[in-house]
């Protein structure tokens, strides 16, 4: 069989899945709503599963059900989602296939987008997680979260201080801002804006997209304590 679909090396994966998801996260600015983009959602989750698996893209998903071919020859079918409760695998099709991945991109405002990892195991441990359904194989997505521990709890690995106001950062990157000791009730990013705006921060970052919280959080504290130090 011949296929003019090229091989992709590591890097060339990896920078193909940046570019899809700052393409999805422009959209996302530009007002698009996360499930209208289900063609760029598939392709992101298929350069995330070629990266992690050090695989390439299958010739031809449509006729063999899979999506992904590991390092090791594994044959992943890999199904992507954004707010979705379920994911469905066509039955007549799934003999083909070694290892499933269900992934989700998140959106959120204080992490920007992100892939999550909601279930990669080999067919045989997947089985009893599916149910038939119309001659399909489907798996129901939960949205509940997984415990965490206070942020407070890690290290702080900057912070700044304007008006009456602690914005601190956190080493995993969260944002907090705190008045006199304690967390302020308004959203993060809500007093971040104009604090950004009156020091000369832009809003958005070098893709052209609104900045995430994190992100933004950054740069106001960098700026700021450049500022102090003049």
């Amino acid at each position: 069989m011949n296929s003019d679909k090229p091989t992709l090396t590591q890097v060339q994966i990896i920078q193909s899945l940046a570019e899809a998801l700052s393409w999805f996260e422009k959209e996302i600015s530009w007002g698009v709503s996360p499930g209208e983009l289900n063609h760029l959602t598939g392709r992101i989750g298929e350069l995330y599963a070629a990266m992690i698996t050090r695989g390439q893209m299958a010739l031809d998903t449509n006729q063999h059900g899979y999506d992904v071919v590991s390092a090791v020859n594994e044959r992943i079918s890999v199904k992507t989602i954004t707010t979705s409760t379920h994911v469905s695998f066509n039955q007549n099709t799934f003999h083909y296939v070694d290892r499933i991945m269900v992934l989700r991109v998140n959106v959120d405002d204080e992490k920007g987008v992100s892939v999550e990892e909601l279930l990669d195991t080999s067919v045989q441990d997947a089985k009893p997680l599916l149910r038939t359904q119309g001659g399909k194989l489907v798996y129901p997505i939960s949205r509940g979260k997984q415990e965490q521990r206070p942020v407070e709890d890690l290290e702080i690995t900057a912070q700044a201080s304007v008006a009456d106001l602690e914005i601190v950062q956190y080493e995993s990157g969260a944002i907090r801002i705190y008045r006199q000791g304690k967390t302020v009730p308004e959203a993060v990013k809500t007093l971040l804006k104009p604090i950004a705006t009156e020091i000369g921060v832009d809003l958005f970052n070098s893709k052209g997209g609104l900045k995430n919280t994190q992100q933004l959080g950054a740069d106001v504290i960098r700026t700021l304590n450049a500022r102090s130090s003049l």
